[in-house]
């Protein structure tokens, strides 16, 4: 049974803990607020909030663990972010009284100061496309493309003539993967797998498995492009990956974000002089961001590009963007669509 008095104990306590937890809590941010969102570019006021009688040697000004500046007090710093990458931010202040040092943190986040560009699209040509390909990567080399196809039990890695369609050489995957974005690196193939936290490299030419390799931090495996050095990842978030070409470990990422704010679930990827194309999951759009720091800088508008009369019951998603860098030839398909299209944008 509960009494009076050990309620009163209870109520004592629980006063004592909030005033000694108050008394400490004394060094703070009065600006920016946790979570406030800038524009890239965008100069952030910093200023701390200390007791009047506290004294300062010297305050280090830190963004995600890299010194960015210093002051001898606590006036406000200044932190400009156009060099930054955007998403979440932590800025971190490092007090030193001169006999110890006190850190405090907060968030904030970059978003692009960008408008991104509309564009939409004129149909070059039109080719066919195998409809049982749940298309999951798609590259353009040597007159071929290189495809992997999704679905457990379902899924292979091909390489695929421009004017049939057809597959002029496939393995299968084993059924307990499900595949998805495959890129050439050099004489091998690299592919990603969905939910298996598993990538795989083939002999380019005879489709022989070498190897596979573990995924660190990334959450899945969807898209994958590579753009002369690293590899370039998505995993169904607003995250792009970056891996060493080599040794397929990720290196760094970037978070992508347009005016509004994040841009998630990108998908295929393709690199395209400089910049990266990413077909956004269950939309018809592309968004063209840039790798630096992840703007977007323009969105392709594709909507209707595959007629009615060419949809069947088992049609599904716009995904797959392979680049002929020779012939500056921009292709694109969908999940089990009918047609492949050579397209050429066109600015709104």
């Amino acid at each position: 049974m509960i009494t009076l008095a050990g309620v009163l104990v209870a109520i004592t306590l629980v006063s004592a803990c909030k005033n000694e937890g108050s008394k400490d809590a004394v060094l703070g941010f009065k600006v920016p607020e946790q979570g406030q969102t800038y524009s890239l570019g965008e100069a952030v006021k910093v200023q701390l909030d200390m007791p009047a009688d506290s004294k300062v040697s010297s305050v280090t000004y830190l963004v995600e663990g890299k010194a960015v500046g210093s002051k001898t007090n606590t006036e406000e710093f200044t932190l400009q972010t156009a060099d930054l990458s955007l998403g979440y931010k932590l800025i971190s202040a490092v007090v030193d009284n001169g006999q110890k040092k006190d850190t405090v943190t907060i968030n904030i986040v970059l978003k692009s100061a960008l408008k991104p560009a509309e564009f939409s699209y004129k149909v070059i040509n039109t080719f066919p496309h195998d409809t049982s390909s749940y298309t999951q990567g798609l590259e353009y080399h040597g007159g071929k493309f290189l495809e992997s196809t999704g679905e457990y039990g379902a899924s292979t890695l091909r390489w695929v003539a421009l004017e049939s369609g057809k597959a002029v050489q496939r393995i299968d995957i084993e059924e307990k993967y499900f595949a998805e974005g495959s890129s050439l690196v050099g004489d091998k193939v690299v592919m990603l797998t969905w939910k298996e936290n598993l990538g795989f490299v083939y002999d380019a030419k005879t489709l022989k498995q070498l190897s596979t390799f573990p995924y660190q931090n990334s959450r899945e495996g969807w898209g994958l492009t590579y753009d002369g050095q690293r590899l370039i990842k998505s995993d169904g978030t607003n995250r792009i990956w970056f891996l060493n070409g080599t040794d397929y470990k990720e290196e760094s990422y970037i978070d992508v974000y347009d005016n509004k704010g994040q841009v998630d679930q990108l998908n295929e990827l393709e690199y395209i002089d400089g910049k990266i194309f990413a077909n956004i999951y269950q939309s018809d759009k592309i968004a063209v961001i840039d790798p630096k720091n992840g703007s977007v800088e323009r969105y392709i508008d594709l909507t209707g590009i595959l007629p009615a009369k060419d949809r069947f019951p088992n049609t599904d998603v716009l995904n797959g963007i392979a680049w002929d860098a020779a012939g500056k030839r921009l292709f694109v398909t969908g999940k089990k669509f009918s047609k492949l299209f050579q397209i050429e944008l066109i600015a709104k």
